[in-house]
């Protein structure tokens, strides 16, 4: 048996091998995760709802089929992991990090809820994250913001933060999370974690609360580009109930992390995105990823310097896309059916008590959105503003185009800055908005995106991103480039302070959001 300090420390690909040798028990690594969590998550807030009754049913199960003598179902079964609570789960509370939906319980499962499940993996519970994944610093969650292990009084990037650090914080081996407009990657970026955006369509969309449907994509979090590629291949693949779900074999990401570990990068063109870099960008940012281009030049691959002109517009088209569709989808939580009703006493209307519900339950960041998103599809402003976004979008996908001619890959930082300090940013949008300034267009050109750390930052010591954007459909360079670099690079969480001070909770205690009964 090994103790619970051992079990959290090792990466899933280490865990599930033990687990499936019967050197250890699925048992006892859940309960050596849900021991972690109770021991630091008083002070991270990763978790919004910890089903420990659950997880230890799951690892039961795996355990009993593995002692009758049975196959595991999966590479990574029995292994514990985080899900971000934008995933519907019919067993705990889905809240989105919403008042409006705060004791929602949902009657069906999302499809990656389903394949986690099937593939014996054990769900610990759900991670907080920006309202409705609004945000880039998970400060805008209702329920209170999520802190980063390197530094209490930092950000965990958003709107996955609560899903990045407890990967980061050792309270989870694997989480899930989603990227809208780089919502894996950048909090990846800013807790020394790997996040992977896979190709749009690649990983269903049934059961993930909708924010920006043309954007929105579910995608792994981990402490290494192998346990991203093995939780990447469970959750992936063509899903009938998600109408813009790819029906294509899912890329071989798992073989291309494993030759990637290897370390040559011999015949692969890795382009430099120009556009990305300079005036904003922190000095020790620059120069972790500087660094890390000139590893990559080392492992064999040839640099080349690539310009996208149009990515200097992609923050503004985004900011028009995603808020309009948002208007769209949020307009569901109408009161009327589920989530929360406030004044309903009999005399008002269900306009009235419509509109009194959404401004109750809805944050500021959330109305935001949804008031810029309304005005650019109003009458008049359509053509000007969402429509000239579209047209920017188009330019977008040109760039990367030509640029995949050129290359195989492109690198940029993942983010302009490590993470910054809780509260310094919420009372101005814009310098929010700037921290997904490098991951936006791959979300708005549909193609794949990891972020692996780069190293920490000479300015703070911070964690800094390499990110790899790769073509449409070629996830499997992202794995091979990424596993190459984190086997250059040597490990990076090994060098994170202990996390000090935090009051130890009862598992019960953090139900934060109470399954109703």
């Amino acid at each position: 048996m090994t103790d619970s300090t051992d079990l959290t420390r090792l990466t899933a690909a280490e865990l599930a091998d033990r687990i499936h040798a019967r050197d250890v028990s699925a048992v006892e690594a859940t309960q050596a995760h849900l021991d972690r969590i109770a021991e630091v998550d008083g002070a991270v807030h990763a978790f919004l709802h910890v089903d420990a009754e659950g997880a230890l049913a799951a690892a039961r199960l795996v355990d009993a089929t593995l002692a009758e003598g049975g196959d595991p179902v999966s590479p990574l079964a029995g292994v514990p992991l985080a899900l971000k609570d934008v995933f519907t789960t019919k067993d705990m509370p889905t809240t989105c990090g919403s008042k409006t939906l705060e004791h929602w319980l949902p009657p069906y499962d999302a499809t990656v809820t389903r394949r986690l499940r099937e593939a014996g993996m054990v769900v610990l519970g759900k991670t907080n994250m920006d309202e409705f994944a609004m945000g880039s610093s998970t400060e805008n969650s209702a329920f209170g913001p999520t802190r980063n292990p390197w530094d209490l009084d930092r950000i965990p990037g958003g709107s996955g933060g609560g899903s990045s650090a407890s990967v980061a914080a050792f309270e989870a081996p694997l989480a899930i999370g989603t990227d809208t407009g780089g919502s894996i990657r950048q909090p990846a970026a800013v807790t020394g974690t790997v996040g992977v955006k896979p190709t749009y369509g690649g990983v269903s969309r049934y059961g993930l609360v909708a924010f920006s449907s043309s954007l929105d994509q579910g995608g792994p979090c981990a402490r290494t580009v192998l346990d991203a590629a093995l939780l990447h291949e469970i959750i992936a693949g063509h899903d009938p109930l998600d109408s813009t779900s790819i029906e294509r074999p899912v890329p071989a990401v798992v073989a291309a992390a494993r030759e990637g570990a290897k370390g040559d990068l011999s015949g692969m063109r890795i382009g430099v995105v120009a556009q990305f870099q300079g005036e904003g960008y922190q000095s020790g940012v620059l120069g972790s990823f500087e660094s890390a281009v000139a590893r990559l030049r080392e492992l064999g691959a040839e640099i080349v310097e690539v310009s996208c002109p149009s990515f200097d517009y992609a923050l503004s088209a985004y900011y028009l896309i995603a808020p309009s569709e948002c208007s769209s989808n949020l307009a569901r939580f109408d009161a009327m059916r589920y989530g929360l009703r406030v004044g309903d006493d009999g005399t008002r209307s269900a306009e009235e008590v419509m509109s009194l519900s959404r401004e109750a339950g809805f944050g500021a960041e959330v109305k935001r959105r949804i008031m810029l998103g309304t005005y650019a599809l109003s009458s008049g402003y359509y053509d000007a503003y969402y429509g000239s976004a579209q047209k920017v979008r188009t330019l977008i996908a040109r760039d990367f185009a030509s640029a995949f001619e050129q290359v195989d890959v492109l690198v940029s930082p993942t983010t302009p800055t490590t993470a910054f300090r809780i509260g310094e940013r919420v009372d101005d949008p814009l310098a929010m908005y700037l921290a997904d300034l490098c991951t936006i267009p791959a979300n708005l050109a549909g193609n794949a995106a990891m972020s692996v750390p780069s190293g920490l930052s000479d300015d703070d010591g911070l964690p800094v991103g390499l990110q790899v954007m790769a073509p449409a459909l070629a996830d499997e360079r992202l794995y091979r480039v990424g596993a190459a670099y984190e086997t250059a690079r040597g490990p990076l969480l090994d060098k994170m302070p202990e996390l000090k001070g935090a009051p130890r909770v009862r598992p019960d205690a953090l139900v934060r959001s109470e399954v109703p009964r």
